[in-house]
């Protein structure tokens, strides 16, 4: 079965590899997106757009506060230059109101600022401004309220951040430390990091640096950043749309036609193996699923383990306490999921047998309609389709309604995630442990896993549809052919066409008794066989045994003395002209219908052939001619034309064999006798053999020999007259059709 699936694949190789690109700059894309909102949410708003650990302007003060606690003091006079009020320009003064005050501080080396360590400052400077401000609500927040008004009482607010550093007590200096320490320690990067903002932003405000331009310009860039990587995503999912859809229809194709020229090679030994209607909805409605589940595979099944894995890499990898919740949701998910699959999947081979017998009733029905209204049984029609259709429809609706109850489970269970997020997610922002741009990267990753497992299980209920779809095309593709080509095959002779059967037997597969038995004659070159006999004597078998349409049980047929076995089939079938019981025309023209036996047929050629087979004067009464349409099955003509343009169409082959099965019953006595009159001068003008079976002594009468089969065997060998003398069987059914007189005349 792999390699079959193989062999279709193979050709599409290179636009699945574009796929399996397109689908991963997709998932690439998708998993970007949450990082790029988080990011907004931290540092474009919460941070102000400043995303540097390191401040690019520093305030005299600040400066001075630094230098005096860094142990990196060589690297912070490398890293920033000074510039104070003489130095300025005009628009330096302008751009830095500070600078009219004190001297200012801006990076020149940004690589050796980036190695400095501002924590203790961006920690401990709000503190001391709070001091020097007199601000006893923020300093509340950062100690005991005892410790508050003594400080205040002894610290003047003349004195600069650095002097009161220095006048505070060494035991809350040490806690402070302390504090700051288990903060850096317990805190993640992101929260240091929102710390450090707020420092650098003050900085900012107090020399003079527009703020609210680098937060505009910082929202703006990611803004652009976020479009651009929807617009590469959206773009990645279009073509592997297209390409998706392209290699499901190419595939489906490539099925369809193997399929039909499967059907087309079968003989009636293996086309009866398989009902019209079955093998009717294999190559539709079965490949149809394949597709719709081929395109399925390229967009969902590969698209969403790389979504879902990337996204449970970064839940993982940022926001490892709570990925707990992730854990919890899968399993629930697969639950509900194993659950649904064990109701649904027995339902859908049942639904396939379903649709078979559906077709089979309708093609029934109108394949004998005009018999169902000639016996008024329209009823009866209706109550056994009604049954078929009421069936198949319980069973859709019963998959359906089981398969409804996914998507409000799936929405429950993602909103419920939502929320749990949201309040466990809550308290960790209180506590200061994250940010809100991360907790809502989270619920977008954690979406994105659900989403992810969904998709996969929407098409895993699916995909057992199809696999029985699959297996039921796989049946037609895969079966064996009964009659085959030998491996060396002998050359045809045409010009000599006797055919012998020697003790052939047969019967069909599974069968328990021989339709044939013992069969053994010989015709030659430009003779004339019939073969008569009641209904079910094996007529229409024998003839039918010469191309091939089915083999022989035992015994062997010969052509010019050669085994039919031992010829290639293609070229015994190009040697045979063969009319059927049933009389078969196709959709087209009458001259599509009669080329179906010459391709390259003349016009010439198809006149000469309708005039043997007395189709030329009805055709010449068409408006069209020869180029009339047929209708489908030939139902705009009567059966007795139907016949005709069915043996003119053998004929315009010009064959060494001719074989007709019952093929002159629609044919009144008059075009019967012209049709065999023609028939003789055929073979007086090419050697042709010819085989008719008959029912009407008429039609035989004037044969070269004649066989009488009963029971599937030979009762009688002989003439005409021979045979009306020492065959009691074909006495029998001469006088239950003819009168003395006519059997005498004729």
């Amino acid at each position: 079965m792999f390699r079959l699936i193989g062999k279709y694949i193979k050709p599409y190789i290179i636009g699945i590899i574009a796929c399996l690109t397109l689908l991963f700059v997709q998932a690439q894309m998708n998993l970007t997106l949450p990082d790029c909102l988080s990011d907004i949410v931290n540092n474009g708003i919460q941070n102000a757009g400043i995303v540097e650990s390191y401040p690019k302007y520093l305030s005299e003060q600040a400066y001075d506060f630094i230098y005096a606690n860094s142990t990196q003091k060589d690297v912070l006079e490398e890293s920033y230059h000074s510039i104070n009020k003489e130095q300025a320009t005009a628009q330096q003064l302008k751009k830095y109101p500070l600078l009219e005050k004190e001297t200012i501080y801006y990076v020149v080396d940004e690589q050796k600022a980036e190695t400095i360590d501002f924590s203790y400052a961006s920690f401990m400077l709000p503190f001391l401004e709070a001091i020097q401000q007199k601000d006893t609500t923020t300093l509340e927040q950062m100690m005991p309220k005892e410790y508050v008004d003594g400080l205040l009482s002894h610290i003047s607010s003349s004195s600069t951040l650095l002097e009161i550093e220095q006048q505070l007590p060494s035991a809350l200096k040490t806690k402070m430390e302390e504090k700051l320490r288990q903060f850096t320690s317990d805190q993640e990067g992101a929260s240091v990091q929102a710390m450090m903002a707020k420092f650098i932003q003050k900085e900012y405000q107090q020399i003079g640096v527009d703020t609210k331009q680098i937060q505009q310009s910082y929202i703006l860039h990611s803004g652009f950043q976020m479009l651009k990587i929807s617009l590469i995503g959206g773009i990645a999912a279009i073509l592997v749309a297209l390409l998706a859809a392209r290699i499901a229809a190419g595939i489906s194709k490539d099925l369809r036609n193997d399929v039909f020229c499967k059907v087309q090679s079968f003989s009636n030994q293996e086309y009866n193996q398989f009902s019209t209607s079955s093998l009717i909805t294999r190559n539709t409605n079965d490949i149809q699923q394949i597709q719709t589940v081929i395109v399925m595979i390229i967009r969902i099944i590969i698209y969403a383990p790389l979504l879902g894995i990337g996204a449970l890499f970064k839940v993982f990898a940022t926001q490892a306490q709570m990925s707990w919740i992730v854990g919890s949701v899968l399993v629930i998910l697969l639950f509900v999921v194993i659950f649904l699959f064990f109701i649904v999947m027995p339902k859908f081979k049942k639904a396939q047998t379903l649709l078979d017998r559906l077709n089979l009733v309708t093609r029934e029905f109108l394949n004998g309609l005009s018999v169902v209204r000639a016996f008024r049984n329209e009823t009866y029609e209706e109550e056994k389709f009604d049954k078929v259709n009421r069936d198949i429809t319980s069973l859709t609706l019963f998959i359906n309604r089981t398969m409804s109850l996914m998507m409000p489970l799936m929405m429950f269970i993602m909103n419920g995630v939502a929320l749990l997020i949201i309040w466990i997610g809550g308290h960790h922002i209180s506590n200061g442990t994250m940010q809100i741009g991360d907790m809502m990267a989270f619920i977008q990753y954690t979406m994105q896993i659900i989403m992810a497992f969904l998709m996969i299980s929407m098409v895993s209920i699916m995909l057992p549809r199809a696999a029985v779809s699959f297996i039921r095309v796989k049946d037609v593709l895969l079966y064996q052919n009964q009659i085959l080509d030998k491996d060396q095959v002998e050359a045809f002779v045409e010009e000599a066409t006797s055919i012998r059967f020697d003790h052939v037997s047969f019967a069909y597969p599974n069968a328990a008794e021989y339709v044939l038995q013992d069969i053994s004659f010989e015709v030659k070159e430009n003779e004339t066989l019939a073969f008569i006999g009641s209904t079910g004597s094996g007529k229409s078998t024998l003839v039918q045994l010469i191309p091939r349409f089915y083999d022989v049980s035992e015994g062997a047929i010969y052509i010019n003395g050669k085994n039919i076995k031992d010829l290639a089939q293609e070229e015994l079938k190009n040697q045979i002209g063969y009319v059927p019981q049933k009389a078969v025309l196709f959709s087209g023209t009458i001259a599509s219908n009669l080329k179906f036996g010459k391709e390259d047929a003349s016009i010439e050629d198809m006149k000469q052939a309708c005039e043997i087979a007395q189709a030329q004067e009805f055709i010449e009464q068409k408006p069209k001619g020869y180029e009339e349409e047929i209708a489908q099955g030939g139902s705009n003509v009567s059966g007795g034309q139907k016949q005709r343009l069915a043996i003119a169409r053998a004929l315009i082959k010009q064959p060494k064999i001719l074989i007709f099965d019952d093929s002159f019953s629609a044919l009144d006595y008059k075009t019967d006798a012209r049709l065999r009159r023609n028939l003789q001068q055929v073979q007086n003008q090419h050697p042709t053999t010819i085989l008719i079976v008959a029912q009407r002594i008429r039609s035989i009468v004037h044969a070269d020999r004649i066989i009488v089969l009963d029971n599937g065997k030979i009762v009688g060998t002989g003439t005409h007259k021979e045979l009306m003398k020492n065959c009691s069987v074909y006495q029998e059914i001469a006088y239950s059709q003819l009168s003395k007189e006519e059997l005498e005349h004729e």
